[in-house]
């Protein structure tokens, strides 16, 4: 299975929710910690709930993989889920803008899904 297309998978899985600004950051040979980030927005806990749980649903089924770990489903304002060589982060629009972690992974390669 291609990281490759596991990461457009969950950038489809995040569409089928209606999430917003949906980026993929390619870090491979910048950080140990991971190969992809892929961020998203949503507005509301209803919506970053139903964003979570259709990726880890559909992941299970399609690739019969699991997150390692899952943070911020508590709170519900910025969930982080790790695959590993994959990390998806979901924010709610205004924290996403404050903690602005785009800029951390600058010198990654971008691509904006519409």
């Amino acid at each position: 299975m291609s990281e490759k297309k596991i990461v457009n998978r969950i950038s489809e899985l995040m569409l089928d929710k209606k999430a917003l600004d949906i980026k993929i950051i390619d870090v491979i040979g910048l950080t140990s910690l991971t190969d992809y980030f892929i961020n998203c927005s949503s507005q509301s806990d209803p919506q970053t709930r139903a964003i979570k749980n259709h990726i880890q649903d559909e992941l299970s089924k399609e690739f019969q993989i699991k997150p390692l770990n899952i943070e911020g489903y508590e709170g519900l304002r910025w969930v982080l889920m790790d695959y590993v060589n994959i990390v998806v982060n979901i924010f709610h629009v205004e924290d996403r803008e404050y903690y602005n972690v785009e800029r951390l992974w600058a010198d990654g390669k971008v691509k904006k899904v519409k």
